[in-house]
């Protein structure tokens, strides 16, 4: 399942295109007439009349947001039909990074020198205060050079960054105005239950205020697009150029700010909760940026293999520990069960992230874990998230050991690690899997990272190749693998 997040502007034409050819516009099936000519129709139990009063009073508050930015390349348009390339412009569909069309665009279009070219594109936004502040994506601003705003009433205003949170997606933007300006307060997201009615209202597609309504399908959805998704999901329609914009209650509260959308157009549409929404807003204004406390942890979710291995049923795995951060310096480690923070229980890895996240930088946690089977804690003095410190240091590559199992493998290089997405070179990659072999029936996939051999940590290729030396014929084999972008898992084989 895919979802997409980007504003579209040019799809205008397309919506408008399409209803000429369709000879005129489309008509409401019968059973949406009005009960008389002109009327509206009666209120049903738990259903309200109609929406007009809630879009006539929330409409002004929302806006339009056009974007200019600068963007550096060629060949977009023929590239873009064989799949997203990676941040480093590889193919991050495979292990390698080799698409099968890498070879054709290089040479036939690699030689030319890259030009710049202005992109556009729309979105939306919300005004949450008469001092000109406004709420939106991040991806509906990112990297731009010019951003302009257009309120319903028509009026224009050029807008300035305040601060961004892309791990959110939220954005946070200013207009100068001497203007009275409306405004839209957030509400609870936390009192919303499924089922209760919301009202989208956004540009989707450049069509300016357009108002949709439907349900809470679902509460704390995660898709992927972020550490701390906690997505509410409607069936109110949501489309490219909706992004930031507000998803009311009955009230005309904001109670999610609308951002991704399921690829396809099947009607399932994403939006971040108020309640998550409310204090990065605050910091953003407050100072521009977000700080969130910092564990130094890379965490997953137990599965039933992984909780057979270290014989429990609760918690939450500490896959990676980074060097020289919080944990570390508190001694967890790797392999370490977390199943609590400051007495609260976390039972998966978004709980943890949540809860670590909304720790000050600077204050301390007690974090409960099990350690071969024993329940330790630890005292914790968070730090603050720096992106950059998360980029590891290089090493040089060892010459390629085959493990004896019908499987290549080789260190892991910096630029490896970053095809691979990964935080840290430590580990054996399974650069090769033969045919038939043993590694290939146990299921060894190309692209692999070894941590494990039977408990023992695999710091190198050349660990890798101890430890199974080591083993006698018959003997049983348990590796600790991470599968980039899936996760880690337990693979047995008999030597």
């Amino acid at each position: 399942m895919r979802f997409y997040r980007k504003p579209i502007a040019w799809l205008a034409a397309v919506v408008a295109a399409a209803a000429i050819l369709a000879g005129g516009p489309m008509v409401a099936p019968d059973n949406y007439a009005t009960s008389a000519a002109g009327s509206r129709p009666e209120k049903t139990a738990g259903a309200p009349a109609d929406f007009t009063e809630l879009a006539e009073n929330a409409g002004p508050a929302v806006v339009n947001i056009r974007t200019e930015k600068t963007v550096e390349g060629q060949d977009q348009m023929f590239r873009h039909f064989f799949g997203p390339r990676g941040r480093d412009g590889q193919n991050p569909r495979s292990p390698g990074g080799q698409h099968p069309f890498d070879e054709f665009f290089d040479r036939f279009f690699g030689q030319q020198d890259p030009r710049e070219f202005k992109q556009r594109s729309l979105g939306s936004g919300f005004i949450m205060d008469s001092s000109g502040h406004i709420v939106t994506n991040n991806h509906v601003i990112e990297n731009a050079d010019e951003i302009q705003v257009k309120l319903k009433s028509g009026r224009e205003y050029d807008a300035e960054i305040i601060g961004t949170d892309p791990n959110t997606d939220l954005a946070l933007i200013k207009i100068e105005t001497d203007d009275e300006l409306p405004v839209l307060e957030l509400g609870d997201s936390d009192a919303m239950q499924i089922g209760q009615w919301v009202l989208a209202i956004g540009n989707p597609f450049g069509l300016d205020h357009t108002v949709t309504a439907g349900i809470i399908s679902a509460k704390g959805r995660a898709i992927g697009a972020g550490p701390y998704d906690n997505f509410i999901q409607t069936d109110a329609s949501i489309n490219p150029g909706n992004s930031g914009g507000p998803l009311l209650n009955m009230e005309g509260e904001v109670i999610g700010i609308n951002t991704a959308i399921v690829a396809g157009g099947t009607g399932i549409g994403f939006a971040i909760p108020s309640g998550m929404a409310r204090d990065i807003i605050s910091q953003l204004k407050k100072s521009g940026e977000v700080t969130r406390g910092w564990l130094g942890v890379g965490i997953q979710e137990l599965d039933d293999d992984l909780k057979e291995y270290y014989d429990t049923d609760t918690g939450v795995l500490v896959s990676q520990v980074f060097e020289g951060d919080p944990a570390d310096e508190a001694g967890i480690e790797s392999n370490d069960i977390i199943v609590s923070v400051n007495g609260s229980k976390v039972d998966s890895p978004r709980e943890l992230s949540r809860t670590i996240a909304e720790i000050r930088p600077g204050e301390k946690a007690e974090i409960k874990f099990i350690r071969d089977g024993e329940t330790r804690t630890a005292e914790v003095t968070l730090s603050k998230r720096d992106e950059e410190e998360m980029a590891k240091r290089d090493r040089q590559p060892e010459e390629p050991e085959t493990g004896g199992l019908g499987i290549t493998v080789s260190d892991i290089t910096r630029d490896i690690a970053r095809q691979l997405e990964l935080n840290d070179t430590s580990g054996a990659v399974v650069t090769e899997v033969e045919t038939g072999s043993k590694a290939a029936q146990a299921g060894f996939r190309q692209g692999d990272i070894v941590k494990e051999v039977n408990h023992n940590p695999v710091k190198s290729a050349k660990e890798f190749q101890q430890y199974v030396a080591g083993a006698d014929e018959g003997d049983t084999l348990q590796f600790y693998v991470i599968r980039p972008r899936q996760g880690i898992i337990i693979i047995k084989m008999t030597k």
